[in-house]
């Protein structure tokens, strides 16, 4: 069964919530399958190595997930309207993967979480798909045909999903908010089976 890689830096928990609610939609279309991933926080000083495997949730992405993936999704939280920098930093180390063609013509969405309603979230779903483009993915949406996306009052954008977490930094996803992620992870499932049914 083809892959789809669920890649995502989550530090509150919001953005890691996106991200099973999308391999829940992955998983609703027949013979796909989701391979949820992370990547290692980054720091200007490090005082100490990260762990080769996480203490909890998705395990370390390798590079050898991108080259076996059918799809990708690739999440981060809203740091000043742009993606956080464990996930640039993973992006800007794939030289070798954009110089081979390991990601042209593979589908790709992209999903956020951002403390307020007007923390970046579009900017940063923007500023995702700008590498993936680089890298000859196709770019995936969520289409104003979702119902949701026209009356959600929290998350949600045709850019990719998204999460508004509040000054608490509430983890928990409105009903909408998970909708909308399954609705992402379903199109861009469905956009890889489409493609290998060519």
């Amino acid at each position: 069964m083809p892959d789809i890689l669920v890649l995502y830096y989550s530090r509150g928990g919001s953005v890691a919530r996106l991200a099973r609610q999308i391999a829940r939609g992955i998983g609703e279309v027949d013979g796909m399958t989701a391979r949820l991933r992370t990547v290692p926080p980054v720091a200007a000083v490090t005082q100490q190595a990260a762990p080769p495997v996480p203490e909890e949730g998705s395990p370390y992405v390798d590079r050898r997930d991108l080259d076996e993936c059918a799809g990708l999704v690739l999440g981060s939280p809203t740091r000043f309207g742009n993606m956080a920098a464990p996930i640039k930093h993973f992006i800007d180390g794939l030289g070798a993967e954009w110089a081979s063609g390991t990601l042209v013509g593979k589908p790709a969405g992209v999903f956020t979480s951002t403390a307020t309603q007007h923390g970046g979230q579009e900017s940063t779903l923007l500023s995702m798909q700008i590498p993936l483009l680089h890298h000859g993915c196709l770019i995936v949406g969520i289409p104003f045909t979702e119902p949701l996306l026209s009356t959600t009052r929290t998350g949600g954008s045709p850019y990719g999903a998204s999460h508004v977490a509040g000054g608490d930094n509430d983890a928990q996803l409105s009903d909408e908010e998970a909708a909308l992620a399954r609705a992402l992870g379903k199109r861009v499932a469905d956009t890889v089976r489409r493609l290998g049914d060519r």
